[in-house]
């Protein structure tokens, strides 16, 4: 009995076996089939040019794709995935339509709602810096710290910044619809499109004669700007001032070198930025001082880029009669230039790096205030009571 049962556990076990090995045999034969009837072509190994290759899947695509194509869209797509591949957050291939925009942002005139937007890399959302004075976003509800899910009905993410924020501009007149996310609660909020000048410079006289400007960003213009705008709360005697570079990510580094120099002696270091050669330029004051008085930069985990060469220039060549006031900054360290192609096109392309006057690294760093204080949880910076904001308070502290 026990040698018959262990018969037909062993037949058992040989039909699972054999059928396995049948099943497996067939399944093979029809995947080689399926790609045997494919007209798959193979690059050969040593084929290293890109050109090659996508004349190989355009070939591909045009033998077995059943849709039409739209070519100048897959090419692009192409050297878009070409410049990601870089791993390089900063740097990007921009089509000619987005140039357009871009550089309309870069001079600081464009149709759009008016609106600062970033990246939050740790959730991958594009958050709300905030909406522009006087701006349709600000008369629409928008507020600091609110977060775009979707613009006209699609999904965007961090990652696809540039994107949603060239959806944003379009002819003056037209509507948008956006989804925004706001405490847990989710709202729909339909802007208007206008014709927006950015204002980068904001200023007024505090007590105790203290002046204060914020820069909001370092756009083409920023530098006379800042000129007009000192100048005038000059008249009325400050005896100090605060530079409010909170929430500032950045703009065009010669903007911030020439602000910088306003406060420093002719001739002293203001950056130093090495290339692919790794040789070191250096960027000195071309003017004597202008602005002689106590100063105290605010500074937050979203100051950034020149701004943070602003701060670094200013403090490190004036150690008695500069203070820094906030959170640790940003830490973007490196340099894009922009290069435009002949069909309109462009490349942003980080080129260089930079360091402070005393050859202290930035990148992934940042600069740490010497007054570290926390602003209040929460709250923003843009309508705060002035009483209510610490990293503000503590400045005129400093200044009285």
């Amino acid at each position: 009995m026990k040698s018959e049962r262990n018969q037909k556990v062993y037949k058992i076990i040989m039909l699972v076996v054999l059928t396995s090995i049948i099943t497996f045999i067939v399944t093979t034969i029809a995947l080689y089939k399926t790609v045997g009837n494919s007209n798959i072509r193979y690059i050969p190994s040593d084929s290293t040019s890109i050109g090659q290759k996508i004349a190989y899947y355009k070939r591909f695509i045009d033998e077995n794709y059943i849709y039409d194509i739209d070519e100048k869209t897959m090419l692009e797509s192409a050297i878009k995935g070409y410049f990601e591949g870089l791993g390089d957050q900063y740097s990007e291939y921009i089509t000619k339509e987005e140039m357009q925009d871009y550089m309309a942002d870069a001079t600081g005139k464009y149709v759009g709602i008016g609106i600062y937007i970033t990246n939050n890399t740790q959730t991958n959302q594009i958050v709300v810096i905030m909406p522009m004075k006087g701006s349709p976003s600000e008369e629409a509800g928008i507020k600091s710290g609110d977060i775009i899910l979707k613009i006209d009905g699609k999904e965007y993410k961090g990652e696809n910044l540039t994107e949603a924020s060239n959806k944003l501009k379009a002819e003056e007149g037209t509507k948008v619809k956006l989804e925004i996310l706001r405490n847990e609660e989710t709202l729909e909020i339909e802007v208007e499109r206008r014709t927006i000048k950015v204002n980068h410079i904001e200023s007024e006289v505090l007590e105790n004669d203290i002046g204060y400007i914020q820069i909001s960003t370092f756009d083409d213009g920023c530098y006379e700007e800042f000129m007009q705008n000192y100048n005038n709360i000059k008249e009325k005697n400050i005896k100090s001032l605060i530079i409010d570079l909170r929430n500032n990510g950045g703009g065009i580094v010669e903007e911030a070198t020439n602000i910088a120099d306003m406060f420093t002696d002719k001739g002293v270091t203001l950056l130093i930025t090495t290339g692919k050669d790794k040789k070191e330029e250096i960027t000195k004051a071309k003017k004597d001082k202008t602005i002689d008085i106590p100063v105290v930069i605010l500074v937050n985990e979203n100051t950034a880029s020149a701004s943070e060469i602003l701060t670094a220039a200013i403090k490190e060549n004036s150690e008695d009669t500069v203070k820094v006031v906030g959170t640790t900054t940003y830490g973007k360290g490196v340099i894009q230039s922009i290069f435009t192609l002949k069909d309109g096109s462009g490349i942003k392309l980080t080129t260089n790096e930079y360091y402070t006057p005393k050859h202290n690294t930035i990148n992934k760093v940042g600069i740490t205030p010497e007054y570290e204080i926390e602003f209040p949880e929460g709250e923003s910076i843009y309508n705060i009571d002035k009483k209510e904001d610490t990293q503000l308070q503590k400045a005129i502290e400093l200044l009285k």
